[in-house]
């Protein structure tokens, strides 16, 4: 991955659902929503405060993280889909 995410922004993957139900329906990906959670996997060096010190993000590398439907940006590079999120969008971390 060639991105390095600036001040307090975040970039995650989103974990992908299961796409058969226990009842084994199959859902077709037209009908899915989107996966609310998310893996981090590279974060900002956090943003510039009014007093000019920087403060660090809470959320890491690595961590997985609950996230809105339609929170951030999503891009595509070498055939990957990204999200590219402020830290302010993360609802929570997972675990």
């Amino acid at each position: 991955m060639n991105i390095r995410p600036l001040s307090d922004h975040i970039v995650a993957v989103r974990i992908e659902e299961k796409q058969k139900k226990s009842s084994g329906l199959v859902i077709p990906d037209t009908a899915r929503e989107k996966p609310m959670q998310a893996k981090v996997l590279a974060v900002g060096t956090g943003r510039i405060l009014d007093n000019g010190e920087r403060e660090p993000l809470e959320i890491n590398e690595g961590a997985r993280v609950l996230i809105g439907k339609y929170a951030g940006s999503e891009i595509r590079l070498d055939g990957v889909d990204y999200l590219v999120l402020r830290e302010d969008d993360v609802l929570g971390i997972v675990g």
